[in-house]
């Protein structure tokens, strides 16, 4: 009779460089994507008080020393999100060739060039004075936003941006054939190699919360719980991220991250050929930081035990405002 030696997998991790030579998953620079709030009308970076250490830059040197800074990280890619000075009901300054976004994408290719991928969220709840991701109607004697009518807007935008010079367009509202009216815009007017990163599984989430102080984007009637997705629904997930797929979307996402690591399981299980991204929103973000001004976590450690498992549960691409620092740390070496 054969017998077999005792398996012992503490083996395998008996010092760092075997845990490293052996680990399953791995953060990469190249995965990250670097957030960043635009604000028209000012000249100095102002502070989030609900974001420490996150910034609203002017698009000036502050924005382009602050892009330098990121890239010398590692970070290669930034996701840009507008504030303008001015907002009405239709989202107007969204889709203005002096927009902010537009003068800021025309600053960085100036600047960069191609050195860095820029991607511009496309939405409307910056833009528009009642914060909605689309265009307010009445029905039966009630606001509601009108789907079909906030397409028109929504490719309007996008169109705009990729004539600024965006790479990637990245529509957040979670309208009904979104992607499918901006790729079609996109085409009509010459921009068939600009590609779209569709927010396919948007939840409405409360970790959204801090972000809506920072980009002045909290609804100022009702919730938006009719277009985002309920947070007790999972499979729902397939069939959005299906819908965007059909329409021409060529990289999915899963939003929020942290707390939806089964959805981005499943998401990724199911259409595994397509790059998934899982966006680390604001709420996880501050969370985090809390804690670690507190003295109740180290923060370090924290980050990167979150973002690997973001990444293990299947996410290609991590948008985090915590890119800079996550690239550095990975320089210096994981803690695990």
């Amino acid at each position: 009779m054969v017998t077999f030696p005792t398996l012992r997998p503490r083996r395998l991790r008996k010092n760092k460089l075997i845990r490293d030579l052996v680990a399953e998953t791995n953060l990469t620079t190249s995965g990250l994507i670097q957030p960043i709030f635009i604000k028209e009308n000012i000249n100095e970076p102002e502070k989030i008080e609900s974001m420490p250490g996150v910034y609203r830059y002017p698009p000036n040197d502050h924005l382009i020393k602050f892009i330098e800074e990121v890239y010398s990280s590692g970070v290669r890619n930034f996701i840009l999100f507008g504030i303008p000075s001015f907002k009405d009901e239709f989202a107007s300054s969204a889709y203005d060739k002096n927009g902010i976004i537009q003068k800021s994408l025309r600053l960085l290719r100036q600047t960069f060039g191609e050195k860095i991928l820029l991607i511009t969220d496309e939405c409307t709840d910056e833009y528009t004075s009642h914060g909605h991701c689309g265009i307010i109607t009445q029905k039966d004697g009630k606001l509601c936003v009108n789907n079909d009518e906030s397409l028109k807007v929504h490719a309007l935008i996008a169109v705009s941006q990729a004539e600024a010079g965006a790479d990637i367009i990245a529509p957040s509202s979670m309208m009904d054939g979104v992607v499918g009216a901006i790729r079609k815009a996109l085409d009509e007017a010459g921009f068939t190699d600009t590609a779209i990163m569709s927010y396919s599984v948007k939840y409405a989430s409360t970790f959204y919360s801090p972000f809506r102080e920072a980009a002045y984007s909290k609804p100022s009637f009702g919730d938006r719980r009719g277009y985002q997705m309920d947070p007790r629904n999972a499979f729902e997930a397939l069939k959005e991220a299906s819908l965007d797929i059909e329409e021409g979307a060529d990289i999915l996402m899963v939003k929020p991250a942290h707390t939806y690591l089964d959805v981005i399981r499943l998401v990724k299980d199911h259409f595994p050929e397509y790059p998934l991204a899982a966006y680390h929103v604001s709420g996880e973000y501050s969370m985090i930081k809390a804690a670690a001004i507190n003295g109740w976590i180290d923060e370090k450690t924290a980050v990167l035990e979150i973002t690997t498992a973001i990444k293990r549960a299947g996410a290609d691409l991590i948008i985090t405002y915590y890119a800079n620092d996550i690239a550095r740390w990975i320089k210096e070496g994981v803690p695990f």
